[in-house]
């Protein structure tokens, strides 16, 4: 069963087209990644996804339900959650307290709760401190709470991305290029951490340029190419497919 859906989805800027026409779905549980060159239009499908842009034309739906025109916050409320291309941590935060913002979409809270501190409240907190914990040993982090997330080397920034997407429990997690930056160690470790994220039956969909991690945790794989897919299938089928070889230096085998 497909988790998500997307068709015929389209995003024109002005008379450009940056995706067009784009079909394809995920099943559940899946490992699916979309690869292209640069300035395929990878980014711009994932931001029309999480809803950070609308779409032109088309449209996409989450778990059964149309969520083309709902907001950011909406979307990831239902459990469709996203990292970014960019590293996007509270910097100015320590690395536990990047995770904890994270289970705000699965916990409860306000202005009364925040000043009287009920009962139920000391025992959600208590609750996240050790669901933090256990994220941050999940990804690797163990022993690194109290750090600034600015302290971080770059390549554990990412992992705390990931460590900060978890905690908000979601269903289908999107990375848009996780290993940009990475070196090869912290590219192995990273996909390691895709892996057991996806052994946890969490759908996982990822943007990559690095193919090596592509070919490595991918189970399906869609190829775009200025804006328009073209072809979808195995690692082994994309690897000799020839539009995917024209696409990437004419022609010649690259992925």
């Amino acid at each position: 069963m497909a988790i998500l859906s997307i068709r015929n989805l389209t995003k024109r800027f002005g008379g450009l087209a940056a995706n067009d026409d784009i079909s394809f779905d995920v099943e559940e549980g899946a490992l699916f990644a979309v690869i292209g060159p640069n300035g395929a239009g990878k980014t711009t499908l994932f931001n029309m996804i999480s809803g950070f842009l609308q779409p032109s034309a088309g449209s996409v739906s989450f778990a059964g339900q149309d969520i083309t025109d709902l907001p950011q916050h909406e979307i990831a409320a239902r459990g469709l959650v996203r990292t970014y291309q960019l590293v996007q941590l509270f910097k100015d935060l320590t690395v536990a307290e990047n995770v904890a913002a994270g289970f705000h979409r699965v916990t409860k809270g306000g202005v009364a709760a925040a000043l009287f501190r009920p009962g139920w409240m000391r025992e959600q907190e208590r609750a996240i401190a050790a669901r933090t914990d256990e994220l941050l040993s999940f990804v690797g982090l163990d022993g690194l709470d109290a750090v600034p997330a600015d302290k971080l080397p770059y390549g554990r920034q990412r992992l705390l991305e990931v460590a900060r997407a978890l905690a908000a429990q979601p269903k289908l997690l999107l990375l848009d290029e996780p290993a940009a930056g990475l070196n090869l160690q912290e590219t192995a470790a990273l996909a390691d951490v895709i892996e057991r994220v996806n052994a946890q039956g969490v759908t996982v969909v990822l943007v990559e340029h690095d193919m090596g991690l592509v070919m490595r945790v991918a189970r399906r794989i869609a190829v775009i190419d200025f804006g328009r897919k073209i072809a979808e299938g195995t690692p082994e089928e994309i690897k000799t497919h020839p539009d995917v070889l024209a696409a990437y230096l004419g022609g010649v085998e690259t992925v």
